[in-house]
């Protein structure tokens, strides 16, 4: 085998690689694992972590810890959102989708109200 084959191949094999190790990472970062309606959660924000490939907030809802993923950086600053908005003791109501799964108490937010103002998170999906 020439030494440009064994290169084009190489490449192949490692492009293959990391389409098959980034599925799972694609697939959870869509929207399949959500239930595909929303709901309304309210509660106080215990921690945040913001970045990406998206920020997620720990909210107790009335003794229950949500998860709850936002947007990613740019998403939350298009949203009008800005430092200090999300932040631990804040008290918000976010409207998303919960997880298909009954028993995980985790949310993907679609618009997130903090003190009567709405951000948008994703705006409406047709």
């Amino acid at each position: 085998m020439t030494m440009t084959r064994r290169t084009t191949l190489a490449t192949a094999l490692a492009t293959g690689l990391g389409l098959v190790l980034a599925t799972p990472a694609l697939a959870h970062h869509g929207w399949a694992w959500t239930t595909g309606g929303n709901i309304v959660l309210t509660g106080i924000i215990r921690s945040v972590s913001l970045g990406n490939p998206h920020g997620v907030l720990e909210v107790d809802a009335e003794g229950e810890l949500w998860t709850v993923e936002v947007g990613q950086p740019w998403r939350n600053a298009r949203a009008g959102l800005v430092d200090g908005d999300l932040a631990e003791g804040v008290e918000v109501t976010i409207e998303g989708e919960p997880s298909a799964d009954p028993d995980e108490r985790l949310m993907k937010a679609e618009r997130i109200t903090i003190a009567g103002k709405v951000y948008e998170l994703y705006p409406a999906r047709s």
